[in-house]
């Protein structure tokens, strides 16, 4: 079980605008052309912060202003948030707030031996970095800088520094990278 932020990053650090725009990265690329497919395949749990969350309600679940749709994920979620957030129907989602510690048990054991994905944003996953509890990052570096926006993971994390597993590319428009996060 391992405890993994997998996301998309431009060439410049940014995992999104400054206004939580998303819209650089859908040109570059199919999502089932990537290693999302055989991730998402490995993973128990979820957890992500309210930006992300709205993001989702907003461009998945209510896109175009037709009928909502389903939530894409059938593993439990955890939305970390300070302030109240409208449910989607049917799906298995549970707000929190506070300490990602006791959360990240919770969310082990309903993982059930599978991987917990850090959905985002960056600054959540740099709570459950703070607290030893990631594991790996898996970034999906777009070939498009955006100058400003969203870091990647707002820490400096220089000593020891992270371990480069592999490197590959990915279509015309990603190089995914995967570090491992030293403990101890």
């Amino acid at each position: 079980m391992t405890t993994q932020y997998y996301t998309a990053s431009s060439l410049d650090g940014f995992i999104a605008t400054l206004d939580d725009s998303l819209d650089w990265l859908f040109p570059l690329g199919d999502i089932n052309e990537t290693g999302y497919p055989s991730f998402i395949k490995e993973v128990g749990a979820l957890a992500m912060g309210s930006a992300t969350y709205e993001w989702m309600l907003r461009h998945v679940i209510n896109a175009g202003g037709h009928e909502p749709v389903a939530w894409p994920y059938s593993q439990p979620t955890w939305v970390f948030s300070s302030r109240g957030l409208s449910r989607v129907e049917g799906a298995d989602i549970r707000f929190v707030a506070g300490d990602v510690c006791p959360v990240h048990a919770q969310m082990r054991e309903a993982a059930r031996g599978r991987n917990v994905w850090l959905v985002g944003g960056g600054e959540l996953v740099g709570q459950f970095y703070d607290a030893g509890l990631l594991d790996e990052l898996i970034v999906q570096v777009g070939s498009v800088t955006l100058g400003s926006g969203k870091p990647l993971l707002p820490r400096r994390i220089t000593s020891p520094s992270l371990i480069l597993d592999s490197a590959r590319a990915m279509g015309p428009g990603f190089a995914e990278l995967r570090y491992r996060v030293p403990h101890g």
